[in-house]
């Protein structure tokens, strides 16, 4: 798996199979955010996910190969926090998924979160979270540790 070094990447490594890697991670109101629209499972699904209630951030499935890849593409967004509110407009998330004998690889790549953007600090901190800390728990524990609506 190859990506620009400078794209946010994050990965995790779970004793689980591809296929339930798969399904959760496009299960994101169980590890990401409870605050969740649309539909996540298809590809052309849209979604859009909130937080606080200010912030969104509207997601089309582009590429869906399943046990393997789903690419999301932010069709939309509003990050309340910096000025450049729709910074992560056109950007797009690519989950690559590897089984490897009875571990499975995630390996995520935010492509246009790249270190000079405004919200690269705090947006890394929180995908370092979401991924390795709530969906890690999901796949390793049975429950993750999404945001729940204020």
């Amino acid at each position: 798996m190859k990506h620009n070094t400078s794209d946010f990447n994050c990965s995790i490594t779970v004793p689980a199979s591809a296929s339930r890697a798969f399904q959760s991670i496009c299960n994101v109101d169980a590890w990401w955010t409870t605050d969740l629209h649309g539909n996540t499972q298809h590809l052309n699904d849209s979604f859009t996910v909130a937080f606080y209630g200010e912030t969104f951030v509207k997601f089309l499935i582009t590429e869906m190969l399943p046990e393997k890849k789903i690419i999301w593409l932010v069709t939309d967004c509003y990050l309340h926090w910096i000025e450049n509110k729709h910074e992560w407009t056109n950007t797009r998330v690519i989950w690559e998924i590897v089984q490897q004998g009875n571990q499975t690889h995630i390996h995520m790549t935010h492509e246009g979160l790249i270190p000079s953007a405004e919200c690269y600090a705090s947006c890394k901190e929180g995908w370092n979270e979401h991924i390795r800390g709530s969906l890690f728990q999901l796949l390793t524990q049975g429950k993750g540790n999404p945001v729940l609506p204020k």
